[in-house]
């Protein structure tokens, strides 16, 4: 039955309430929340960690704030993996599906894991691990793709108390070393390999290089693709040989609130990757009621988040969130569009998929496409749409919204970072509003505001959190003190935490995040967002995307230029180049019209969907263009020079 969407205000006509029955059905559904929670967000993080989770010992103080040093539950003793799998089964919950894996060839069949599954696979890794010399607090390196045997293994390291580092499985091998170098893991798991664009893919031969004058002792390798590998004999088994050695039930270890959960290390795009530190009682507690609120799970719910593993987005809502809750969560192995276009849109309607989170960049691919993809397919089943990774413009979030969704389903914009553990500002379902390109309000209990230069509370600057912090935020960066310190404290002086991101207020209470601070032009003394003007370019019929990036000017400091893909069967032209600047002028106003737009086939992106802004402005001026091993697409990167002029 489609919503029926108030709009309150009929001079514009994208702002959205829920209907009357997205109200009833929500866990949250009264604005008063935020006030209640804002009078005392320490006790209200209290009740939600009583409510949400089971704990061995009840801790002795709530929250500690030595800044920048934040301590939540201190003295309280929990485990991960009890609170994913073993709650649930106890409670006569162990038939219901946990984890459906949709594999990338089309021929394979579907495979479910239920929390009975779950369970026993748990245990027996982590016996198997145990068995391996893997102990309390030693590290191990997770390299594998989006296949069933990844929830046991995550979960069976924090049954152990041996923190994961999780390291996206399309990573080149010297990505991975560095990254099992500085978190000096003792083992690591990894597959035979994994199938992409119909291709199979040699994860176990990235994994030997990767793993040469580390701190390795053991490799253990899962079958998925059944490709012929080397196994080193004296490291390197086999997942399933050792899992089915073990026994079926480890005792979970009694973890303290503070102790290290997982180390989760930062794309890397700007010299070393950091070590971000999520610690085990706070992170759990904002991963279960963020999953909970935010994404309206209920019983009958499949959720599909399509991050991957690597990211902290995977992490928290492909993996503990939806866990926690007793969620049945679905994972796809391969690429959106293989083997055609379609391939999101059938999953969704085979699996009577209800809760669809993705990024931007993926939604914009599927406009590249067409939406008669997605017209072949019935989606009625969704209810709960969902972005997140970056902002996203208006006309992508209204093409999610009228073509996915239908009209009929709610879109909470999400923002986040690796840092924060979970999402901090949406609009939760039940309560709205839902505007494109606008985030939301900060979750109940967080208070997130924007200040200028000097600290103080402005309408457009600088996104900061207030504390007292939420639990789930990281505590500190591995063996980086210092320049924990320096990233996300010295700015403001410790008053605030600071992601780097700017932001303006925008209607009924709700945040605009406009991106990355250096993403924000200074042009004639004017500060412009990038996305603002992205906004603007892309809204335009024949566009795709738009990157834009500034270039230094010895009059106005700073101009924009802006890189257009354009959609299949459009020409560039002088005239259209003419009228995508004409049209920013009109918009925004002179001072942020372009001074070059480039047409261009493709945009240099991570393989996590980033546009890499970085690459894009040393084009324009010449500089070293650095390390392009994190990117999909490094070969769009010579196409590029070309069109730029680039001598660097």
């Amino acid at each position: 039955m489609p919503l029926s969407w108030v709009v309150e205000d009929p001079k514009e006509k994208n702002i959205y309430w829920p209907s009357e029955e997205m109200k009833k059905r929500a866990w949250v559904n009264d604005p008063k929340i935020y006030e209640e929670a804002s009078k005392d967000r320490v006790a209200f993080w209290e009740k939600l960690a009583s409510e949400g989770l089971e704990w061995f010992r009840r801790w002795d103080k709530t929250y500690e704030w030595n800044p920048p040093y934040v301590r939540w539950f201190v003295g309280g003793k929990i485990n991960a993996s009890y609170n994913a799998v073993d709650r649930h089964v106890r409670q006569g919950k162990g038939n219901k599906r946990a984890v459906i894996w949709i594999p990338e060839p089309p021929n394979e069949p579907v495979r479910v894991l239920t929390y009975n599954d779950l369970f026993l696979q748990v245990n027996k890794f982590a016996n198997a691990l145990r068995k391996l010399g893997v102990k309390k607090g030693d590290r191990v390196g997770i390299y594998l793709p989006m296949i069933p045997e990844l929830y046991p293994t995550i979960l069976a390291c924090a049954r152990l108390g041996a923190p994961h580092t999780v390291v996206f499985s399309a990573f080149a091998p010297q990505a991975l070393r560095v990254r099992l170098e500085d978190a000096e893991a003792k083992v690591l798991v990894t597959c035979d390999g994994y199938y992409r664009r119909g291709k199979c893919v040699n994860l176990k031969s990235n994994a030997d290089e990767a793993v040469k004058g580390t701190c390795v002792e053991k490799v253990v390798v899962v079958r998925r693709a059944g490709n012929e590998v080397k196994m080193q004999e004296g490291r390197d088994v086999w997942w399933h040989e050792v899992t089915e050695e073990a026994g079926g039930w480890c005792q979970p270890e009694e973890m303290d609130s503070e102790d290290l959960l997982f180390l989760l290390y930062t794309s890397g795009t700007t010299g070393k990757p950091k070590g971000v530190m999520h610690t085990t009682g706070g992170y759990l507690t904002q991963a279960y009621w963020t999953a909970k609120w935010v994404f309206d799970l209920h019983d009958d719910d499949v959720f599909w988040c399509t991050s991957d593993i690597g990211w902290v987005t995977g992490h928290t809502y492909a993996c503990y969130g939806p866990l926690l809750n007793n969620s049945t969560l679905l994972i796809y192995e391969g690429a959106p569009d293989y083997p055609a276009p379609d391939r999101w849109w059938e999953i969704i309607e085979k699996q009577r998929v209800t809760i669809f989170y993705t990024a931007p960049t993926a939604i914009r691919m599927f406009v590249r496409f067409g939406e008669e993809w997605v017209k072949k397919h019935d989606l009625s089943s969704l209810r709960l749409l969902g972005t997140v990774g970056e902002p996203i413009d208006r006309e992508t979030w209204l093409w999610y919204f009228k073509v996915v969704g239908g009209g009929r389903c709610p879109i909470t914009d999400t923002w986040w970072q690796t840092e924060t553990g979970g999402t901090l500002i949406m609009s939760l379902p039940g309560i709205g509003p839902f505007i494109p390109t606008v985030a939301g309000r900060p979750f109940p209990g967080t208070e997130l505001t924007i200040v200028d230069e000097d600290g103080n509370p402005t309408d457009s600057g600088y996104l900061v959190q207030v504390p007292p912090l939420a639990p789930g935020m990281l505590r500190g960066l591995y063996k980086a003190d210092e320049k924990y310190r320096e990233t996300y404290w010295a700015k403001f002086d410790y008053r605030y935490y600071f992601p780097s991101d700017g932001a303006v207020r925008a209607l009924y209470g709700c945040i605009r995040v406009t991106g990355r601070v250096d993403d924000v032009m200074k042009v004639s003394g004017h500060r412009l967002s990038t996305a603002e003007v992205e906004d603007v370019i892309n809204a335009h019929e024949a566009v795709t995307e738009s990157a834009v990036v500034s270039k230094p000017h010895e009059v106005k400091g700073e101009t924009p230029v802006a890189y257009v893909v354009l959609r299949k069967g459009v020409s560039p032209s002088p005239e259209l180049e003419k009228e995508l600047k004409s049209l920013v002028r009109e918009k925004i106003g002179p001072t942020a019209t372009p001074e070059r737009i480039l047409f261009v086939p493709d945009l240099p992106k991570t393989r996590s969907g980033k546009i890499m802004r970085r690459i894009l402005k040393s084009l324009l001026i010449n500089a070293p263009i650095g390390d392009t091993s994190t990117l999909f697409n490094p070969e769009v990167v010579e196409i590029l020079k070309e069109r730029v002029g680039y001598s660097g």
